[in-house]
């Protein structure tokens, strides 16, 4: 049996920020992913300024060998409607593609790493953790998305009752022709949000890299709605009408929505195996690089590995993300004073559109990086 002091099971952004924080604190980890990497990860794939900031990446440095699109501009309306562009002057976030930005953070880590292996078994031996019989911890850490193994042992887990957002999506590199025929620009994402305001849909161009999905807070005729979406944007120019492959699925959580416990004597969940994504715009790359800083910063603190232990990380969670509203039934991204009738007036609005969609909702402009001290 092969002996760490941590496991953390997922090696995407919380994974590896995670180990990353953890760098010089002397202890063993061993990251384990059921892919290989660099791996396919579908994702709109936008990442803020204050991202690269509290990953300590220089982001001109990581666009000279990687996808890098600057952000400057924000195309918004309501399915039906014609949209709202806004125009952000500087660069206010940056679009990268997941195949390469998530084998970059996992790459800059000096940890062990089990990559391509599935996660067969989680034991309870005593005070510590063994997987798949081969690696034993006293800390366990779940990073593995809304689907890890590591959840299921806090609670119901996947398939469980809390309200979940589906969404599907593809992404391409575009041919010439396809390029011609593209308006979409890539320093423009373009968000339309469904007419019953319990979802959102993107088209967002990368250089030569086309995304296009849709989200919503459930999975209820998910595929009309994104099909419907697709052809008034093929229609009106937008994007190709010649797209490959189908589209593919994925599932999270939003964070005022989840019920899943944080934490529990010698395990922890981080990223969006804990539930962390934005609840008005459903991104999880932020709270995913937040909460293992967090995380971090707790391990190094924790004197041993009991839930009493480990609590404080809750408590910055909270402190950071704010106090989960239990049972909340209300549209994942739209508060009740911005529903219909009002709302089509709204989206139409430069102020409403820039300030509130755009600024706080999606860029999260109003909260400072978070720089903790590992």
């Amino acid at each position: 049996m092969d002996y760490y002091d941590l496991i953390i099971v997922g090696g995407g952004p919380a994974g590896s920020t995670l180990a990353w924080a953890l760098r010089d604190s002397g202890k063993r980890i061993l990251i384990i992913d059921k892919q290989a990497f660099p791996r396919d990860k579908t994702c709109a794939g936008w990442v803020t300024p204050t991202v690269f900031e509290s990953l300590g990446i220089d982001a001109g440095l990581y666009g000279k060998n990687h996808t890098l699109q600057p952000i400057r501009r924000f195309r918004i309306g309501m399915m039906g409607h014609p949209a709202v562009e806004n125009d952000h002057g500087d660069v206010v976030s940056y679009g990268i593609r997941r195949y390469e930005f998530d084998n970059f953070l996992l790459d800059r880590v000096n940890a062990d790493k089990a990559l391509d292996q599935v996660v067969r078994s989680i034991e309870r031996q005593g005070h510590r953790w063994v997987i798949n019989d081969t690696w034993e911890t006293p800390l366990l850490i779940g990073a593995g998305g809304h689907f890890c193994p590591v959840a299921k042992l806090l609670g119901d887990g996947p398939g469980g009752h809390e309200t979940v957002v589906a969404a599907k999506e593809v992404e391409f590199e575009m041919t010439p022709q396809q390029t011609a025929d593209c308006k979409a620009r890539g320093d423009t994402p373009e968000l339309w949000f469904c007419r019953d305001l319990k979802g959102y849909a993107w088209v967002f161009r990368k250089g030569n890299f086309l995304n296009i999905g849709l989200g919503r807070e459930d999975n209820h005729k998910l595929s009309d709605h994104l099909n419907s979406f697709v052809e008034e944007m093929v229609a009106n120019g937008r994007i190709p009408a010649d797209l490959p492959g189908r589209f593919k699925g994925h599932a999270y959580l939003l964070y005022s929505h989840a019920e899943r416990p944080l934490l529990d004597d010698g395990v922890m969940l981080i990223g969006d195996a804990a539930g962390l994504a934005y609840t008005q715009s459903g991104e999880g790359i932020r709270p995913a690089v937040e909460s293992a800083l967090l995380a971090a910063q707790v391990i190094r603190r924790a004197t041993d590995v009991s839930a009493q232990a480990l609590q404080p990380y809750g408590e910055a969670i909270a402190e950071r993300f704010g106090t989960r509203a239990m049972h909340r039934h209300d549209s994942w991204q739209i508060p009740h004073w911005v529903r219909n009738p009002l709302a089509g007036t709204l989206m139409r609005s430069h102020w409403f559109t820039r300030k509130v969609v755009t600024e706080r909702w999606f860029l999260h402009q109003d909260i400072p990086p978070l720089m903790v001290a590992v």
